[in-house]
């Protein structure tokens, strides 16, 4: 049982401190995720989404600071109480995720490990049975290094949590997994490799024949001569290759203009997802980047998700030179984690990636 113990004392722990700050390197996203959660679709608890930040930035520190605790053998009866009652938590969650289809991704590991919602379910029960053996033998997590010490290194890990979270939060991630990186180009993340596996799906046909109903179930050809449809349903057997980057696009008006975009030379795209949440004091760093940008032969395009009501408002408020287009809100929260925020592209290719805050560090 010792053994047992100190195998899931590690695991448990690790797991937790590795999760927690994948997550606090990336608060925002994971405000997202959370979002989600609270939607009408989900839980139904949009009173929380304008808190969703502020949870976030908690639950992760929380979750990092309480792998530590476990780890140096720090206050084990409330730790593991904590641990547990957090994994019960997050195993409802990603059980329902799960079952009702209702959020297809659930942020454990951020983007850095993409868990589907029965994965996420499935290790979170694996972590529950942990934890079990761990809060039915705290008598057996013995403290590490002295207890007089044990304070001064729980208080040194909040502290630092939360100089890491500020740091992210007025710049930008540490750490970037996802597609929209500096060095990737967005027109090869798009496309689908020959050769890729495709999604089959099945089809249901319902004919009425000699008075009866029949079913018949094939890969989607047409049956002939088995009476007068009733209807057809269709279900996806097996989901097909999926490109890392399949929501991104630019238009205005019902004109596409992303491969006109994506093959240019040079290329400031400025992200504001949701004009009515943007950040006013990034539009002086806006301006004058974009002024730049343009006298340098740039193509200067503003991108949201907003309607063109407030689009022409936040141009003439800060007689911005640039037009904004419109994209998918989902796409521009993934690019990047500023409202605004600044990429350079050169035929497609991200070569600079920047929050408003840093805008002078773009060299153009």
């Amino acid at each position: 049982m010792k053994l047992l113990v100190v195998i899931a004392r590690i695991l448990v722990g690790a797991l937790f401190i590795f999760s927690g700050f994948i997550k606090l390197n990336d608060p925002v996203g994971f405000s997202y995720k959370l979002q989600e959660y609270f939607s009408p679709q989900v839980l139904d608890l949009e009173f929380l989404a304008p808190f969703a930040l502020v949870i976030a930035i908690f639950l992760v520190v929380f979750e990092m600071v309480l792998g530590i605790m476990l780890l140096i053998g720090y206050l084990p009866k409330f730790t593991v109480w904590s641990l547990l009652g957090m994994i019960i938590f997050f195993t409802f969650l990603t059980f329902y995720s799960a079952y009702f289809n209702k959020v297809t991704d659930c942020g454990c590991f951020g983007d850095a490990i993409p868990l589907t919602p029965w994965q996420s379910f499935y290790k979170d029960v694996i972590l529950l049975l942990l934890i079990l053996v761990l809060v039915f033998n705290r008598k057996l997590i013995g403290p590490v290094f002295a207890p007089a010490s044990h304070r001064w290194i729980i208080f040194l890990a909040f502290m630092l949590a939360f100089l890491f979270c500020y740091q992210v939060l007025m710049h930008l991630p540490l750490f970037d997994f996802r597609p929209y990186k500096v060095g990737n180009n967005i027109s090869e993340k798009m496309s689908v490799p020959e050769g890729a596996p495709e999604a089959v799906y099945e089809y249901d046909w319902r004919f009425k024949q000699n008075g009866e109903e029949v079913l018949i179930t094939n890969n989607g050809n047409f049956p002939q001569g088995k009476g007068e449809l009733l209807g057809v349903e269709t279900r996806m057997i097996r989901e097909g290759y999926k490109p890392p980057i399949h929501d991104f696009y630019i238009e205005k008006n019902g004109e596409n203009i992303t491969a006109d975009v994506l093959s240019a030379e040079k290329v400031l795209l400025i992200i504001a997802y949701d004009l009515r949440l943007t950040e006013r004091d990034g539009y002086v760093a806006v301006k004058r980047l974009s002024e730049e940008a343009l006298s340098k032969g740039y193509m200067v395009i503003g991108l949201t998700a907003s309607g063109e009501e407030r689009q022409q408002s936040i141009i003439e408020e800060y007689d911005l030179d640039f037009e904004f287009y419109q994209s998918d809100e989902t796409a521009l929260k993934t690019i990047v984690r500023s409202n605004p925020g600044f990429l350079t592209l050169e035929k497609g290719t991200i070569t600079q990636k920047e929050h408003w805050f840093d805008a002078s560090d773009i060299k153009l």
